[in-house]
Parts: C-alpha cells; structure tokens; sequence
C-alpha cells in the first residue's frame, strides 16, 4: 500500500485547475473597481474616494499575482486588461456622466471576443488541433 502524498492527490482537482481563473476573475473586477473609483476621486483629491481607489488597486494587484502563478502572463494579462477596459466601459455611464455608444459597444465586444479566443487558443483541444 503507497501512501499518496497531498500534493499527488490535489493537481488534478477542479480548485487546482479552476482557482487560478477564478483568482483572475477577481482580479479583474478588482480592476473594474479600482478604474471607477479612480474617476470618482477626482484625481485623488476626494479622500473617500481615493482610499477606495487603493484598496481595489491592492487586490487587483494581489489576485493577479495568484493567477499568474499557473496562467501565462500573456493571457492572464490580456483577460485581465479586458475585463478592466470593458467593465469600466460598461459601468461609466452607470456611475459617471458618461456615453456608451453603439461604436463603442461593437469595440468592447471585439475585446470580449478577442479574450475568448486567447482562453481557447490556450486550451489542450485547441493546441492539440493546430499541432
């Protein structure tokens, strides 16, 4: 009987592999947060604002870095950015006297598909099609 070590036993489990996307998930709303809040400080004049801008720009910092420990920097990187841009995007005119056209809804798009495709183009099923 061989004993398995813990290290053997968690590699393959689904917080192994899904964790480090989640972590950059996280990261990326962080981002989104942090971009808002930047705005609303007012170019940090506005105290409140700017100690929120801080805090989300400290755990956008501190997720990435997890997710980046198992996803390249290219793609971790890219998601990351394009989560930010759009979620920004999107939230502006929510938040801010802000415009959300119908060019600027086809552009956020072509980087949300664009982000796909770098997810996919980093899948086994993909490499194992195109090599």
């Amino acid at each position: 009987m061989s004993a398995t070590t813990p290290q053997n036993t968690t590699q393959n489990s689904p917080r192994t592999k899904f964790g480090p996307w989640l972590a950059l998930l996280l990261a990326g709303g962080f981002e989104v947060g942090y971009a808002l809040s930047v705005n609303g400080s007012e170019g940090f004049t506005n105290v409140t604002w700017s100690l929120i801008a801080i805090a989300f720009f400290l755990c956008t910092l501190f997720f990435l870095s997890v997710a980046l420990k198992k996803i390249d920097v290219g793609i971790g990187y890219a998601v990351w950015a394009g989560i930010g841009a759009a979620g920004a995007a999107l939230l502006g005119p929510v938040f801010f006297d802000e415009s959300l056209t119908p060019a600027k809804g086809f552009w956020l798009a072509v980087i949300i598909g664009g982000v796909v495709w770098l997810k996919l183009a980093d899948s086994p099923a993909f490499e194992t099609r195109t090599g």
